[in-house]
């Protein structure tokens, strides 16, 4: 999506006039069409430099919630759900942000980690030096992983074997019940939607019967497709990066496909909910504006 910039029409009767730069008695005259091109340009650069001074890329922040789940059963009351998306390791995401946001996570006291795919940006050689560290996260139930764009867009079989190896579980059109005090929570996990071949049907197979499901599927906008079904409590995402630039009043400026309808944060699609998590890494611009990097932590309650 390209930048566009809007300028302001002259007033009503005020003549496209020669216009002279007070500077000296004998400096070059402009015209107005030239004088606003100036100024669009000067708080263009106004405009960058402030979002480089106000970079979040490297500041990431734990977003906390709680959710009411129906049919959650008593032994998962304050079951707690830990997400972290987006990792796009090299070249702007350094894996220094990387052990910070692990380490975050890992006070977070969670029952279960889930990761929503993009681990690689363009450098499949990065998965080598990621996993090590992802492999210290430590949860109760453990950590599991789906896959995104950007890993079918490198080497998906490449990314989901070194996952793998470093105990990270690929749930790509499978799932896994994890049970707690009698109670049981099935997470069903997609592949991509953009570039991948999703199938809930295989990942609901084994489920519990009656036990509430969280679907982890990497791009938001896919909610729509899948919130009818009657179990489907909660979909947990990532893709959008929030758009990694938002002006306030305004929001994001740029945001992918399939990430732009639900592009962060908390919404109720069709009875279930969906979060959107902003993700750690950085694509395309280096940095990030009112949208700084994201771990979350959801608590999910008896309705």
């Amino acid at each position: 999506m390209a930048w566009s910039w809007q300028g302001h029409k002259p007033s009503a009767g005020v003549p496209e006039a020669i216009l002279t730069l007070p500077l000296a008695s004998r400096a070059m005259p402009i015209t107005r069409r030239r004088f606003l091109q100036m100024a669009a340009a000067v708080a263009g650069l106004t405009f960058a430099g402030g979002l480089l001074v106000a970079d979040q890329s490297r500041e990431p922040v734990i977003e906390s919630l709680e959710l009411p789940i129906p049919g959650l059963g008593a032994g998962m009351d304050g079951f707690r759900i830990v997400q972290l998306s987006d990792f796009h390791l090299y070249p702007f995401t350094r894996l220094e942000l990387i052990r910070r946001c692990v380490e975050m996570a890992n006070t977070l006291a969670a029952d279960v980690i889930v990761l929503t795919g993009d681990y690689v940006w363009r450098e499949l050689e990065a998965i080598a030096d990621l996993t090590p560290v992802l492999a210290r996260l430590n949860a109760r139930h453990g950590v599991f992983a789906v896959v995104g764009n950007h890993d079918h867009w490198t080497d998906v079989r490449t990314i989901v074997a070194m996952l793998e190896k470093a105990g990270l579980p690929v749930l790509r059109n499978r799932g896994v019940s994890l049970t707690q005090g009698g109670a049981a929570l099935h997470l069903a996990g997609l592949d991509d939607g953009w570039s991948g071949h999703p199938d809930l049907t295989a990942a609901l197979a084994g489920a519990t019967p009656q036990a509430p499901i969280v679907l982890l599927l990497h791009e938001p906008d896919l909610a729509d497709r899948y919130a009818g079904h009657p179990r489907l409590v909660l979909h947990l995402a990532g893709h959008s990066h929030g758009g990694q630039i938002r002006l306030p009043g305004r929001g994001a400026l740029i945001l992918p496909y399939l990430g732009q309808r639900y592009d962060m944060g908390l919404y109720r699609v069709q009875g279930m909910w969906l979060y959107t998590n902003r993700g750690i890494g950085c694509i395309a611009e280096p940095f990030r504006f009112h949208c700084p990097p994201e771990i979350t932590a959801i608590t999910l309650v008896r309705a």
